[in-house]
């Protein structure tokens, strides 16, 4: 077939920086993979338990478009309990197919053709698609090493136009573990305000913080649930990828936009996970805990290595990836990970496929068991010494 039939929005769209080396590593044996943002860690017994409990009891059908109240409920009681942010079940939450399509509907029920949405990257690499196929313009504002990949709140105001329509943040955030302090969310706060935007703050790796950093519920923030959508979901905190379950919580007005999109594309998110999710939020705090203290203690591990052969890395304080700075051999960060790949059969991802604001480091992931990560660190170590 000669003739394109795809529209123009998709046939521009970049192909995802994270599935072409996981496309290339799949071909090959003996491989480490520390790329893919994924917990190692099976879902919690419980939560398995109760998915089994939904199938045998033939739980097995759509539920309302926003999803079950039982859960929408625990969930808005559990963000209350942890962050004194509160929100009406029945208006303000809408349950999700994973923190994916609450991006998805942020986008596509926020932006009009031509709107510009302001991102601090490196970022998730789905924000510029999203806003993409959505027809809007994504304004990418750089965050830096020098600043602790913090953002800058003044560079966000700088970038505003006419044609601004919102503003997309991720923290704690993917790639770099980076969490926002107070101060500077409370200055974007006042900027959102000033200009009326509305802020879309996907907050999806929340539990994971380390040490004695603090991640910062935009919505508490003096001013701000009136305007912010605020996205979330299980896959990281609860190991639970596979079920697909996560969220979107913020004024009924805006919540209504996206449910009207989320009913005309998914109808509803998966019956059985959605009440499997009920139990996550009932009974597996001991579990979660678990898991952020075995990614403590591999991320100290990953930082010190890269530290020492001599790839500057800042400490991560949320998230479970480090970010070293691999262009001080030299290479790019994509010729760094493809060479790291194919001679050393590790693979990581080019700081670059996540932003502007990511070229010349690599995303590595400690989600990965201790000894796996041994393995890796020798391998790249052994690398780093031949380049």
């Amino acid at each position: 077939m000669t003739k394109s039939y795809l529209s123009n929005r998709v046939a521009g769209l970049k192909p995802s920086g994270i599935r072409k080396f996981f496309d290339i590593a799949a071909t090959m044996e003996n491989v480490i993979s520390l790329g893919i943002g994924e917990p190692d860690f099976d879902s919690p017994p419980s939560v398995i338990q109760a998915g089994i409990r939904a199938l045998q009891e033939g739980h097995t059908h759509y539920t309302s478009n926003a999803g079950l109240i039982e859960l929408r409920e625990k969930l808005t009681a559990h963000l209350n309990m942890l962050y004194g942010v509160q929100y009406d079940p029945k208006s303000e939450a809408l349950i999700t197919v994973g923190g994916s399509e609450a991006l998805y509907l942020a986008a596509t029920a926020l932006i009009n053709s031509g709107d510009e949405v302001i991102i601090p990257t490196p970022c998730f690499v789905s924000y510029q698609a999203q806003v993409e196929l959505a027809d809007g313009v994504p304004v990418e504002i750089p965050c830096r090493l020098e600043d602790n990949f913090d953002v800058d709140p003044a560079a966000i105001e700088a970038a505003i136009t006419p044609r601004t329509r919102a503003i997309l943040l991720g923290f704690p955030n993917n790639p770099t573990g980076a969490v926002a302090t107070r101060e500077k969310l409370e200055e974007i706060g006042r900027i959102a305000e000033k200009h009326d935007l509305i802020v879309i703050s996907d907050e999806i790796y929340d539990r994971l913080v380390y040490g004695d950093h603090q991640h910062v519920c935009f919505p508490t923030l003096p001013g701000m649930k009136e305007r912010t959508l605020l996205l979330g979901g299980f896959s990281k905190d609860y190991a639970m990828t596979g079920w697909r379950i996560g969220y979107a919580l913020g004024p009924a007005a805006l919540i209504g936009g996206l449910v009207r999109v989320h009913q005309y594309t998914v109808m509803s998110s998966p019956t059985i996970a959605q009440i499997a999710a009920v139990e996550a939020l009932a009974d597996v705090d001991e579990a979660v805990q678990m898991m952020v203290e075995e990614y403590d203690r591999r991320r100290k591990f990953v930082v010190a290595e890269f530290n020492r052969m001599g790839l500057t890395t800042f400490e991560p304080k949320g998230a479970f990836y480090a970010f070293p700075k691999v262009s001080v051999t030299g290479l790019s960060d994509e010729e760094f990970a493809e060479r790291l790949l194919h001679e050393e059969r590790v693979a990581i991802v080019p700081g670059s496929a996540f932003g502007a604001g990511g070229a010349g480091f690599c995303r590595v992931s400690y989600a990965a068991s201790y000894e796996k990560l041994e393995r890796a660190l020798t391998r790249i170590e052994r690398f780093v010494n031949r380049v």
